[in-house]
């Protein structure tokens, strides 16, 4: 029904919201004016139905429990020994982390910066840099794989973070991944640009993230069969590997939880424009508990504890230290008005 619900609005030119878990088990589309009226508060690069309607505490406490080295070695050699089978290619292997903090997902929503913001009745919100696919009102479809990921702070992590084998093969596997799946929905599929790196600010510290620019051409009427184009697409390349099918079962077996909605896509469809992300950098309220899912791409050159530190340094406070009280009355002082 879904994919029927995003053709039918697409083909009548009405304007929605999409939110695709990750097997497509509890897919969500509903017109735009009618989210906010189920509690679901988005901002996709500015576009919005949300305002700051919240304050942040003086001083910011944000704790996390990650799952320990020998439980995720376990699942890290199993990874490998079906990439050794030639089972995958890569792999991206995540966990959740049981955080502790005195920000609501409502105030993690409203003062963080990233580009795709999701925040999802009181279950969980969405910090992501990652766009899925965007097309625009003539049809050209663009897609962003994000995979390569290094501390800011380190003596020169551009250059690293290029020049390493486990990343650099990562990132190509990911970029031919995307251009075929691209070729299934467009034509004259090309990459534009090829391994840049985007900034990325966090509570404690700066990471640097390396992207590529796949293009491609719709038919003209795309907007009809919107739904189709997303099934040919999902799930995301960058948040399971390749090849996708096989990799999804090597996933399931590796991790042991069920993902839900974390590495699914959302977005929205305006006038002939689609503007999604996958939702990763992902907190969840699971009875009470706050869990931050977060993990990274495996491949036959990746070590364990390398992983493992990346699952680690992804979960973050999105929120800059120096929000201070001044900047908080000023924001309250203007939606008051």
């Amino acid at each position: 029904r879904y994919l029927e619900k995003m053709n039918e609005y697409g083909k009548h030119n009405i304007p929605f919201l999409f939110i695709l878990d990750f097997d497509l088990q509890t897919p969500i589309i509903l017109p735009l004016q009618e989210a906010k009226k189920a509690g679901i508060y988005f901002n996709i690069k500015g576009f919005s139905n949300a305002a700051v309607n919240s304050s942040l505490p003086q001083h910011l406490y944000f704790q996390k429990y990650p799952i320990s080295f020998s439980d995720y070695e376990r699942s890290f050699h199993y990874v490998q020994q079906q990439l050794r089978l030639g089972n995958s290619f890569l792999t991206n292997l995540t966990f959740p982390t049981r955080i502790e903090t005195n920000l609501s997902l409502h105030q993690i929503f409203d003062y963080n910066q990233a580009p795709y913001r999701l925040l999802f009745q009181d279950q969980f919100t969405v910090f992501s840099p990652e766009s899925f696919v965007q097309i625009d009102d003539t049809g050209k479809i663009a897609s962003f794989p994000m995979k390569g990921t290094i501390d800011a702070r380190l003596p020169n992590a551009a250059e690293e973070l290029l020049n390493d084998r486990k990343e650099r093969a990562e990132h190509n596997t990911i970029v031919d991944l995307i251009r075929n799946d691209l070729s299934r929905v467009a034509k004259k599929v090309r990459v534009e640009k090829f391994r840049y790196l985007d900034h990325i600010q966090t509570w404690d510290k700066s990471l640097l993230q390396m992207s590529s620019k796949i293009v491609g051409q719709l038919p003209k009427n795309y907007t009809s069969h919107l739904g189709y184009i997303f099934e040919e697409l999902l799930p995301a390349g960058s948040i399971c590997g390749a090849p996708k099918k096989k990799t999804v079962e090597v996933i399931k077996t590796a991790e042991g939880y069920e993902r839900g909605y974390y590495t699914g896509v959302f977005g929205y469809y305006e006038n002939g424009r689609v503007e999604s992300g996958v939702m990763i950098r992902f907190i969840e309220n699971i009875d009470g508990q706050l869990y931050y899912k977060s993990g990274g791409g495996i491949t036959v050159y990746s070590e364990a504890k390398k992983e493992y530190q990346e699952l680690i340094d992804k979960v973050y406070a999105p929120i800059h230290r120096e929000h201070s009280s001044s900047q908080r009355e000023n924001q309250e002082f203007a939606l008051a008005y």
